[in-house]
């Protein structure tokens, strides 16, 4: 049984990019993404307040991620909460030093903001067993 430790890793190790699908009125919209934390047992990613992603999130918070590495992939589906404590964005930032030439904990642009009510699917194309986390 996988556990959110085992997703963040591979997030994090094994794909650092991935694919983050927010929707804008009813366009959806695809980018990727290279920003992930563990953060009090919470799932978090890191954006700008400034950009399109970040209104569409605010817009409507359900999105989803798929990220792949070889034939394997994991398909994160949920809500994007808002976290703006300076202890979670300085948590982000700390482990992503390079986006300090943008970003920082005490500014009005930076957010964090962690997945609830999400669920997490493992698939692979080389036999594995499919499994999924719920939380």
């Amino acid at each position: 049984m996988a556990t959110l430790e085992d997703l963040y890793t591979f997030l994090k190790k094994d794909a650092p990019t991935y694919f983050l699908a927010t929707m804008d009125g009813d366009q959806p919209r695809v980018r990727p993404f290279g920003t992930i934390d563990l953060f009090e047992g919470k799932l978090y990613i890191q954006t700008g307040k400034s950009k399109d992603v970040y209104k569409q999130i605010m817009a409507n918070p359900k999105v989803e991620i798929c990220a792949c590495a070889g034939p394997d992939w994991w398909r994160v589906t949920g809500t994007l909460v808002a976290d703006d404590r300076i202890e979670a964005k300085k948590h982000m930032l700390d482990d992503y030093p390079s986006l300090r030439a943008m970003y920082d904990e005490n500014d009005d642009n930076t957010i964090v903001l962690y997945f609830d009510h999400a669920v997490a699917n493992f698939s692979s194309l080389a036999g594995k067993e499919p499994d999924s986390i719920e939380w």
